[in-house]
């Protein structure tokens, strides 16, 4: 460890209760668990084809929180060493020392348990048992398998960020169907374009980390066109949802517009990696973002309307 990282942590027992709190807070990635929880409502929504059960909804988004959190604070735990090298974690409560490593691993199985009890007795088993594959994806496949080993780790690792629209589905019906899949398609495609910009920015930290980002190992004309291939397929599986869902006219809407301002985003910065000019990867970063939002938004606002 060096000495900057060294300065920053502080023992344990040292920080007042406030501060704890706050840690255990953020080693659940509240921003990640936010995103995913945007996706869990809408489709909760789709497939009750009006507004479900609140009690259900409320079982669903916390036990999924929990879920989301437990996988979060195991990759924290996993890869307390990596953090500790790259600047965007350097705030991570490991790292400082507001956390020991036994309070993040106590504090990540419990609240993994505590998802399944929740998901398994109020809202149904299909979707606990979705919850641990999830959390097993997020943790094993991509933290300890594929993350320091390939370039491909942000392609099937982010299989677990795709986990909530099954389980808000399955809390609602108790099976899973064709609508959910192509949801679970939308965010697996979406899932590149949204991180590789991402490690483009921090491409110097994920090199000295050791990580194999696609940045890292092949640069940002390689990326920038792996962004455009995975935003077409992305917006074309977004298109599939209205006749398998049988999505009415402000879905269609949304995804057509949102899809091609994001399709012009993505080959706006290719065409800038190029021809060797500075790129903004942030912008398609943020972008990725208020897509996803826009089409979930979208898949909960359809159903409720007459056309």
């Amino acid at each position: 460890m060096d000495v900057a990282v060294e300065s920053r942590v502080e023992p344990a027992s040292r920080i007042g209760v406030a501060r704890k709190v706050k840690a255990y807070i953020a080693l659940t990635k509240p921003r990640v668990v936010e995103l995913l929880l945007v996706t869990t409502v809408p489709t909760m929504i789709l497939a009750a084809h009006g507004i479900p059960n609140l009690w259900l909804v409320l079982a669903t988004v916390v036990g999924g929180y929990m879920s989301a959190g437990s996988a979060g604070a195991f990759n924290c735990y996993i890869d307390r060493d990596i953090d500790r090298v790259m600047r965007r974690t350097k705030n991570r409560p490991l790292v400082t020392g507001e956390l020991s490593d036994r309070e993040a691993l106590v504090f990540a199985w419990a609240l993994g348990v505590a998802s399944v009890l929740v998901l398994g007795f109020f809202t149904n088993w299909l979707a606990a048992a979705l919850s641990v594959g999830a959390i097993l994806l997020y943790v094993v496949f991509y933290t300890l398998i594929l993350k320091r080993r390939t370039a491909q780790n942000i392609v099937w690792g982010g299989v677990a960020g795709c986990m909530p629209v099954l389980i808000g589905w399955a809390a609602v019906t108790g099976s899973l169907a064709w609508p959910p899949v192509i949801l679970f398609g939308i965010i697996f495609l979406w899932t590149p374009p949204h991180y590789w910009p991402l490690s483009m920015k921090y491409r110097e930290d994920y090199k000295e980390a050791g990580v194999p980002m696609l940045a890292v190992v092949r640069g940002r004309t390689v990326v920038g066109l792996q962004v455009i291939l995975y935003a077409w397929a992305m917006v074309a599986c977004s298109l599939l949802l209205i006749p398998v869902g049988h999505m009415g006219l402000v879905y269609s809407v949304v995804a057509i517009g949102a899809g091609g301002w994001f399709l012009y985003e993505s080959h706006r910065l290719y065409n800038l990696a190029i021809r060797h000019e500075r790129v903004s990867p942030m912008r398609v970063f943020h972008g990725s973002i208020a897509y996803l939002t826009l089409i979930f938004l979208a898949v909960a606002i359809d159903p409720l309307l007459p056309f």
